[in-house]
């Protein structure tokens, strides 16, 4: 399976154009997902000097991906392509509902199953939020 998956917020805490505290099981995640042969794409705002320091702290966290912004490692941008990355899964702390958490990727995609919505709450309520997701919506909605 092809994954895409963003840095800021989501492999480290968001603090652009910083690096952020890595977010927990975030390295071991991703590795072991390498291990079950799926492919990682580093799917990120940053470019120039900073994607090259989110590229290196991966590395030095053992974690190298198939292709870092594109959809295969020598692909080459041009005003014909689009610059949407095709996956299968996208891994994102901009998701509706926020990221929910490593243990609940880890969960879904080595199951195979599909977010139980039930769960998806409880584990993104827990993992670092104040306010449940519902609390939030109602806030929005009102």
């Amino acid at each position: 399976m092809k994954i895409a998956v963003d840095f800021d917020g989501t492999i480290v805490q968001h603090q652009y154009p910083k690096i952020g505290k890595v977010m927990p099981f975030a390295f071991p995640t991703l590795i072991e997902l390498q291990k079950l042969g799926h492919q990682l794409i580093l799917w990120t705002y940053r470019s120039g000097k900073e994607l090259e320091e989110a590229v290196d702290f991966c590395k030095e966290n053992g974690l190298e991906f198939y292709a870092i912004n594109k959809n295969y490692p020598d692909e080459i941008f041009d005003d014909t392509i689009s610059r949407k990355i095709y996956a299968d899964v996208y891994i994102d702390d901009r998701n509706i509902g926020g990221f929910p958490g490593w243990s609940l990727v880890w969960k879904v995609i080595k199951n195979n199953d599909p977010f139980n919505i039930k769960e998806l709450h409880e584990e993104f309520s827990a993992y670092s939020r104040k306010d449940t997701l519902s609390e939030k919506l109602k806030k929005l909605l009102s």
